[in-house]
């Protein structure tokens, strides 16, 4: 639903971009046929976007509270990234206090948390991640 509406944005603008091209004389845009018609209606579309991004946020940070630590663009990033791990460590001090970055192996096992101040944590239980899902248990 969402990816339609953000589509008829997209497809909308790329119309009256590719008129504004063909004439680039400033009162030309006026000709636009219902322009201010289809910029409110793609506005109007965009503010649904993002009440719904806004909302499938919350529930992520509902379901994992230290992302309430995260701005949307930090958290959209690492929601982006499942595929990659190491993608999250920018925002580890963020969530957790005193973590500053995690040591992964090969496969994407964790094994040790770093600290800012260079003190790192063996994880005797390897954390694992298995194409960017949880599988294994945190015990140090």
């Amino acid at each position: 639903n969402f990816d339609r509406r953000f589509n008829a944005v997209d497809k909308n603008w790329r119309d009256i971009m590719k008129a504004v091209t063909q004439d680039r004389h400033v009162l030309a845009v006026l000709e636009i046929d219902k322009i201010l018609d289809r910029l409110k209606k793609s506005n109007e579309l965009l503010e649904l976007i993002l009440k719904g991004l806004n909302e499938y946020l919350e529930k992520k940070r509902l379901y994992f509270p230290r992302f309430f630590f995260l701005s949307n663009d930090e958290l959209l990033e690492i929601l982006s990234e499942t595929k990659d791990p190491t993608r999250v460590q920018p925002h580890l001090k963020k969530c957790f206090e005193g973590i500053a970055t995690l040591k992964f192996t090969d496969i994407m096992d964790i094994t040790h948390m770093n600290s800012s101040e260079g003190e790192n944590v063996r994880i005797y239980f390897f954390v694992c991640l298995r194409n960017g899902d949880f599988v294994g248990m945190l015990v140090c």
